[in-house]
């Protein structure tokens, strides 16, 4: 009799059997990584389309000026040079950051910077040097998917600075915190997996067509 009545009486007792009553507590953090993980894996998609239709338009000149006759090597060369110095220098930064030296981070955060604006600095220029020898996206198909993807990672290099800079902030207000070092973790992912697209960019796009 009171073993009856005791499992009539606690349905949650027998429903604990199936399935846990209390939610699931993840370490802080965890699903801020997993979500940006998706978004880099969003961002190749995108990257994956722009490669695409640069493969399928990269040819089509439209009687128009090819790579050949557009493209400085040299100074495309400087400028991936100072993509590949920033990805080093952010490094740097994520290291004193490890040791939790914030005026460090913030000063390796800021040469980071130089070097990244550097970069835009540059693209700018050949953009604006294209567009005035006449060679703007609307002259062809290959200027028109030239235009798409370099310009589409320069966005990306933009509000990487624009975050790099809103971190700087942060650390000078809070310091080192387990969210900001996460923030700068997450910055880092971005910032190398830009550089490794510039890295596809410049072989696909320059040296490919130059040859």
């Amino acid at each position: 009799m009171t073993n009856s009545t005791a499992t009539a009486a606690s349905p949650e007792a027998r429903t604990a059997a199936f399935y846990e009553l209390e939610p699931h507590h993840h370490p802080e953090g965890a699903s801020t990584m997993l979500g940006f993980w998706i978004y880099l894996m969003s961002d190749c998609l995108i990257f994956a389309m722009l490669f695409a239709a640069y493969g399928v338009l990269g040819g089509n000149f439209a009687a128009g000026p090819g790579p050949k006759d557009l493209f400085e090597l040299p100074l495309i060369a400087v400028n991936t040079a100072m993509l590949l110095f920033s990805s080093i220098t952010y490094g740097f930064a994520m290291l004193v950051m490890e040791k939790g030296k914030v005026r460090a981070t913030q000063g390796w955060l800021l040469v980071t910077a130089v070097f990244g604006a550097c970069f835009l600095a540059i693209e700018l220029y050949e953009f604006s040097h294209l567009i005035h020898e006449g060679a703007g996206p609307w002259r062809s198909g290959f200027l028109t998917a030239f235009f798409s993807l370099v310009g589409t990672h320069g966005l990306h290099v933009t509000f990487g600075l624009i975050w790099l800079f809103t971190l700087v902030v942060q650390l000078s207000k809070k310091g080192l915190t387990p969210a900001n070092q996460r923030r700068l973790q997450c910055l880092s992912l971005f910032w190398h997996f830009l550089d490794v697209i510039w890295i596809g960019v410049f072989t696909f796009v320059y040296l490919m067509g130059m040859l």
